[in-house]
């Protein structure tokens, strides 16, 4: 895990010092003090150094869910979960910040950041089918307007150049398409 972190950071560093394209495998594997051979134990390639911190936050959330009380409903479980996340780390990072800003601006990023979210929401769906769901409304369905309200206040937020607080702007986008699911 240690060596993970260590390797995304430096893939960050860099792509933020010296731009996307002009970063290497073996750059990131030299800042990080491991060899090509070490990377590519750890990940497939820039992409996924890089997104590291976006998959560990999701993989925490559907942790998050799991350890929701007991009869919560999945709406207010999956709310509860990000707003435990909130409160461990704060209201968004400037981490965060720049992956999305990258991501957005580089295609082969966000190939890589959709591939790997579409892997985590069918876990995520796997944790909300734990739950009790509105009528007639599928695990699947509910995890994904969750899911379709963190992508549009992460939106607002980049555009925003980060000027208001991310969780207060999930919490605009999650209300707006609250009614259904609490």
């Amino acid at each position: 895990m240690e060596t993970r972190q260590a390797v995304h950071e430096a893939a960050l560093r860099l792509t933020l010092e010296h731009g996307f394209e002009n970063v290497t495998v073996e750059a990131i594997a030299d800042a990080a003090n491991i060899s090509r051979r070490t990377f590519s134990n750890y990940f497939a390639g820039k992409e996924d150094a890089l997104l590291y911190g976006d998959e560990q936050t999701l993989h925490t959330l559907v942790q998050r869910v799991r350890e929701q009380p007991a009869g919560l409903a999945a709406w207010p479980a999956l709310r509860g979960a990000l707003d435990g996340l909130f409160d461990e780390h704060g209201d968004g990072d400037r981490e965060l910040h720049r992956r999305t800003r990258l991501a957005l601006r580089h295609p082969s990023l966000l190939a890589r950041q959709l591939a790997s979210r579409f892997r985590l929401e069918s876990e995520l769906s796997l944790a909300v089918a734990e739950r009790d769901q509105p009528d007639d409304v599928s695990p699947e369905m509910v995890t994904a307007a969750f899911l379709a309200g963190l992508h549009v206040a992460t939106q607002w937020w980049c555009a925003e150049h980060a000027s208001r607080p991310l969780r207060e702007l999930i919490h605009e986008a999650l209300d707006q398409i609250d009614r259904p699911f609490g």
